[in-house]
């Protein structure tokens, strides 16, 4: 299948932001412009999808939604919440292997970028200009309470659950 400018937006985002991960992560400290580059790009990423992307899907498919889109919210509700703490290397990890469980949800054929320029057809360009007009998201400054990794490891644990069930 011939993949259209929705799914090339998404797919670019997708490698600029692992390369900002990247550069966060390399060295032996993290490099936190780099790093806070990626929390507010993955932010808006969340929300082109869950604000736009999903809620077309499931209006295109008849009320229907999403097959993957309870993992992809699970996936989105941790991913958020790893994004609260100040980072570090093992945060960044825990962020990465997220990331590679839930970017084939959308990538891979069938996935909701393909599925959704399907769905779309001639009105493909107007549901990309939708997602681009969604604006940067506010970031709030870094919480490291107890709460902070108590909320994380629920949401984790919630992810799990929805993969298993």
């Amino acid at each position: 299948m011939t993949r259209g400018p929705l799914y090339e937006f998404f797919r670019r985002d997708h490698a600029r932001l692992d390369e900002l991960l990247h550069r966060a992560d390399e060295g032996a400290t993290i490099d936190r412009e780099s790093y806070e580059s990626f929390r507010g790009g993955l932010l808006r990423h969340i929300a082109m999808e869950e604000k736009v992307l999903l809620p077309e899907a499931r209006r295109l498919r008849g009320g229907e939604p999403f097959a993957s889109a309870k993992l992809m919210r699970a996936d989105h509700a941790a991913l958020a919440a790893l994004l609260v703490p100040s980072p570090t290397h093992d945060l960044i990890a825990r962020i990465r292997e997220v990331l590679l469980e839930h970017n084939p949800l959308e990538e891979d054929p069938g996935g909701l970028y393909e599925t959704c320029e399907q769905l779309a057809g001639d009105g493909v360009a107007a549901l990309l200009a939708r997602v681009q007009a969604v604006p940067q998201v506010a970031v709030a400054r870094h919480l490291d309470g107890p709460r902070t990794f108590r909320g994380i490891d629920n949401l984790l644990r919630a992810r799990r659950l929805a993969r298993e069930g």
